[in-house]
């Protein structure tokens, strides 16, 4: 049973009247990893801003567990389907109170809360020096790792990942992979991640799409995408050096 199903779903710019999707259909099955892939402005974050509801489709249906997502009470919702951006705010909280936050709103004791962050500090090898710090004492990397740590605390059935390493050494977005790969085996975690960093795509994911100028180009399996030809594809595109990759 798909977890996550698109069908020819597009989404209009609210002031370019542009599209920056366009009918765009597919399924992840639960306990998949999907990466997204394309240049800067392909639809990439916007795809991951639809499954969480940020914004509607301006046409087609999204379907979550075989329920239409609006008609699914968007709290309940987020609870399930969890987006982490890649610019994450710890709205004026220090790092303990803003992992603490989202089980306080769901009724957890103190106790059970406490327990919660330690499990998850353990698994992701956050440092205990972080937990009275706020945002601007933070790095940019540091708020990214404290921003996943957040999410998983609340134990979604979906993870959507806007570049969710971008800010990060190889090695430790390497152990967080890991980590979600484990999670994937241990719980059928579904992933949905948006990603620049193609090496560690190419590693994790199980499928993956390119997206260009919105639309959907190819889908596959990891092993069946070109990274090489993807590669340098986007390297052309990124630097206007040459036209978009369609060759496959």
């Amino acid at each position: 049973m798909a977890s996550i199903k698109l069908e020819q779903v597009s989404l209009i710019g609210s002031f370019s009247k542009e599209y920056r999707l366009r009918d765009l259909s597919f399924e992840v099955a639960k306990g998949e990893w999907l990466v997204l892939v394309g240049a800067s402005g392909c639809g990439k974050t916007s795809v991951l801003r639809l499954l969480n509801r940020l914004q509607d489709p301006s046409k087609g249906h999204i379907y979550y567990n075989q329920r239409d997502i609006q008609t699914i009470p968007i709290g309940e919702l987020r609870q399930q389907v969890t987006l982490v951006l890649q610019e994450s705010k710890l709205l004026g909280m220090t790092v303990e109170e803003a992992l603490a936050y989202p089980l306080q709103l769901r009724g957890y004791s103190a106790n059970k809360i406490q327990k919660s962050i330690r499990f998850w500090q353990e698994r992701l090898q956050l440092s205990r020096e972080w937990w009275k710090r706020r945002e601007t004492e933070l790095s940019v990397g540091q708020r990214q790792m404290v921003a996943i740590a957040r999410a998983l605390t609340i134990q979604p059935q979906v993870l959507l990942l806007d570049e969710p390493t971008s800010s990060l050494d190889y090695g430790r977005s390497n152990t967080i992979f890991n980590l979600l790969r484990d999670l994937i085996n241990e719980r059928s975690l579904t992933i949905i991640m948006a990603s620049h960093q193609l090496e560690l795509a190419e590693e994790f994911a199980t499928q993956a799409i390119y997206l260009q100028d919105g639309c959907m180009v190819k889908q596959c399996p990891v092993h069946e995408m070109d990274w090489v030809g993807l590669r340098e594809a986007l390297t052309k595109v990124e630097t206007n050096q040459g036209d978009h990759w369609t060759a496959f």
